[in-house]
């Protein structure tokens, strides 16, 4: 009798046991969706209030952002423009050097050269944002200024390349599992084909793992909309409707740091626009987002 109440007594601890984890896991993926909605709410709620006043037309097609001027305006084209244009620099660097060394690391590098090199590359993620700031306005900006002596101190250009170089490791890192965990056998089946490892690599396994891969360049782009200190130290805080990365601008992170820091009254027209801005933040990473699941979506359905 004392075997099977022995067992039973087991049982029923494990059972305990099983019970909080999975309450526990619960109650961690819930706070998370809580905190997002918190966040959401905040930002609704008090952009409301600065809708009630200015003009969501003006604030959308307005083409100046003055609102902390004696005559204020507040279209938010210059901030977004800033943005976007940064951003794009940013990817236009880091996507290139990410998507090589993920396809380097996964299929061509050794064993022993990957695992050192790919912590090695994944340390740029934990270089502070704000050395990365100095560094493009004291090392790149001058060094672009000897193939362009027109730039100006503070650009777009030179702040984009950084921000290109610190989510490198975004893309690569998240890529490099996704391509390393393709099935060896399409691999194989490629080979035994007669195709090279370099046509098996990228038109075998990369379009087998072009979900994965493209949650890390999303992963990348997400934290290049989202950068700060980069931007307002290299790209300058004045705000400026242009395309052309040569010439300062101010993104919108950079504009909510400038007045978060600021001696404004909290609950004032000049406060809430902190606001605004950061719903216009959340819905462009949220349209980049969705934009890519539609894309991630239509590949897998082709391939």
């Amino acid at each position: 009798m004392s075997l099977p109440s022995n067992f039973a007594r087991r049982r029923h601890r494990q059972k305990i046991q099983e019970w909080v984890i999975e309450n526990l896991l619960f109650i961690a993926g819930s706070l998370s969706v809580l905190i997002t909605f918190a966040i959401l709410w905040v930002l609704i709620y008090e952009s409301v209030q600065f809708f009630s006043t200015v003009s969501i037309i003006e604030f959308l097609t307005g083409t100046e952002w003055t609102p902390l001027f004696a005559n204020p305006h507040y279209g938010i084209l210059p901030l977004l423009s800033g943005t976007f244009v940064s951003t794009l620099v940013a990817l236009i660097v880091a996507i290139p050097l990410g998507l090589t060394a993920a396809i380097y690391l996964s299929e061509f590098a050794p064993s022993g050269l990957r695992e050192t090199v790919k912590p090695c590359l994944e340390l740029l993620s934990g270089v502070p944002t704000v050395v990365y700031g100095y560094f493009a306005l004291l090392i790149v900006t001058p060094a672009l200024q000897k193939t362009i002596p027109d730039l100006p101190g503070f650009n777009l250009l030179s702040a984009g390349i950084v921000i290109g170089i610190m989510i490198v490791p975004y893309i690569s890192s998240v890529s490099e599992d996704a391509l390393r965990s393709v099935p060896q056998t399409l691999r194989d089946g490629s080979l035994a084909l007669g195709a090279s490892r370099f046509e098996t690599a990228l038109k075998v396994v990369f379009p087998a793992a072009f979900s994965g891969v493209a949650a890390g360049v999303v992963l990348g782009l997400s934290r290049a909309v989202g950068e700060t200190m980069v931007v307002a130290i290299a790209a300058g805080l004045q705000p400026n409707l242009t395309l052309d990365p040569r010439e300062p601008a101010a993104t919108i992170t950079a504009y909510i740091v400038q007045v978060a820091l600021g001696d404004l009254p909290h609950g004032s027209l000049q406060y809430q626009t902190i606001f605004a801005a950061g719903l216009a933040l959340v819905t462009l990473t949220l349209v980049f987002n969705l934009a890519a699941h539609m894309l991630r979506r239509r590949y897998r359905e082709r391939y």
